[in-house]
């Protein structure tokens, strides 16, 4: 069985490498052409040696095809895998740091609040770049599997502006699903769940067990199992609400108005366990000290044994089983984020959401799900329209829908006034200008407005936890070579 996986932003190495072991696990495989491209080369190169050193340790005559030309790397693609980060971990920087100025506090900032609006704005850009390629040098009928944030709306512009087959993928759903069966008791395989609504608020609407419904059996058990510290936001929402939600509590705390919006207030809420809880900034802190410590430590990843590809080492990722399934005709169930076209009939016949599909030698179908239960649909529809304003601002380069989805952000929203938010999105775009073609006349604009008469800003301290060095790293190098493999998605484009 031969074709073509193309993989876009290769220099996420750990992830890269990861969805490769996976792909190459399924014995059909063993004779598909790989290609590599980012815009790095010491890190295509870092990439490349690893997983061709995997792929001899276990037998295969797999020539990785490694190249900066990205066109080259589409030619002949059947699939194409993207996991670029645009603007690095520079243009990530500027998406918390300045709205911090502004009183806006984020812990990631990659999929709504400000900064997700922002990086939509460089990711949207470039993937209708991506799409371009794909339509003119790609197998017809390439599909495009998305990892890159923000999700939805990446996939959103893909879809309906790039014409290119999209489907976005993460795996916040099956770590929801395993803290469900945890707080039940079971194991994950014996808890069937229906999952819907938007990409990092997306809703479990059902949870069976031997067939028998347990949703409104979960707030008491979830918050006797031990969550209650950890996922204190979640739990919150779920008890204002009724349903559990897939994201982290820090991100989960960025994408609604009630949580970060007074800082006196945050610490009720915050913890320092760990970045994911909300600590200000913290994934582009852990995405630092894992840059600082991958570029250390790689010699040390080459010296250590090549990766197994192994069915029991398979990871839970969608990607691989997705191409399995259409390629060899296995039947696979996940949780994607795909166009609605009526799946959830209470949310916009226009956006993406994620839902349950499913995956055979047919294609992806996307059973209908109907209603989300009312209040879930409210979270969720104020956050569509934000994703539609801020994707049609990428689109068209159009600066007063860029300053509409800032105001309507519902963290962004609560903290700032509109005049706030015209001069935080000028000073953003001017940070970020090398990535923003489509504004490069509103760009200019801009910097004249930041010459004049400014708003005072509302500087906020935010609650952080120090950035290691590589000496304190040195000392727990098992531990930070783990994160360095997990947060290295999407850290090079």
């Amino acid at each position: 069985m031969g074709f073509k996986v193309a993989f876009i932003g290769a220099g996420s190495i750990g992830f890269t490498r990861k969805l490769l072991s996976d792909l190459l696990t399924v014995p059909e495989f063993k004779n598909i052409e790989v290609a590599f491209t980012d815009i790095n080369p010491e890190n295509l190169r870092m990439v490349t040696e690893l997983c061709q050193r995997d792929m001899e340790a276990n037998g295969l005559d797999i020539k990785i095809q490694a190249t900066l030309d990205r066109r080259e790397a589409f030619r002949g693609a059947k699939y194409v895998i993207n996991c670029v980060r645009i603007g690095m971990l520079e243009g990530f920087a500027t998406d918390v740091e300045i709205p911090l100025k502004y009183g806006v506090d984020q812990c990631v900032g990659d999929t709504l609040c400000i900064g997700g609006i922002m990086y939509g704005q460089r990711g949207i850009a470039a993937i209708l770049e991506f799409c371009k390629d794909i339509r003119e040098v790609a197998e017809p009928g390439c599909i495009m599997l998305n990892y890159s944030n923000p999700n939805a709306m990446m996939t959103w512009a893909a879809n309906q502006y790039g014409g290119v087959e999209t489907y976005g993928l993460c795996h916040g759903v099956q770590h929801g699903h395993a803290q469900i069966a945890e707080a039940l008791g079971r194991d994950k395989k014996d808890v069937d769940i229906i999952c819907a609504g938007l990409n990092h608020q997306t809703w479990y609407i059902s949870v069976k067990v031997d067939g028998e419904e347990k949703k409104d059996e979960l707030y008491p058990l979830m918050c006797r199992a031990g969550f209650a510290k950890d996922e204190n936001i979640r739990l919150d929402v779920m008890k204002n609400f009724g349903y559990y939600s897939t994201e982290s509590n820090g991100h989960l705390s960025e994408y609604l108005m009630w949580y970060r919006k007074r800082p006196e207030e945050m610490k009720q809420w915050i913890n320092y366990s760990s970045w994911i809880q909300g600590e200000t900034a913290g994934y582009l802190r852990v995405c630092k000290e894992s840059r600082n410590w991958f570029e250390t430590d790689f010699p040390n990843w080459m010296k250590e044994p090549p990766m197994e590809y192994l069915p029991e080492k398979r990871s839970e990722e969608h990607g691989s089983f997705i191409i399995e399934s259409l390629e060899t005709g296995r039947c696979y169930r996940g949780h994607f984020n795909v166009m609605n076209r009526g799946t959830i009939s209470n949310l916009p016949e226009e956006c993406v959401v994620e839902v349950p599909c499913y995956v055979d030698g047919n294609g992806i179908s996307v059973p209908k799900v109907g209603e989300l239960p009312l209040g879930c649909a409210a979270i969720c529809s104020q956050s569509v329209w934000v994703q539609k304003l801020a994707v049609e601002a990428a689109v068209h380069g159009d600066i007063r829908l860029l300053y509409q989805a800032g105001m309507m952000d519902p963290l962004t929203g609560a903290v700032c006034t509109p005049g706030e938010i015209r001069q935080m999105i000028d000073e953003m775009l001017i940070a970020q200008a090398e990535w923003l073609p489509q504004y490069a006349e509103e760009i200019e604009k801009a910097r004249v407005r930041m010459q004049g008469e400014l708003l005072p800003y509302r500087l906020v301290a935010g609650f952080c936890l120090r950035e290691k060095t590589l000496e304190e790293m040195t000392e727990e190098k098992e531990k930070y070579r783990k994160m360095a493999a997990a947060a290295a998605k999407e850290n090079v484009k």
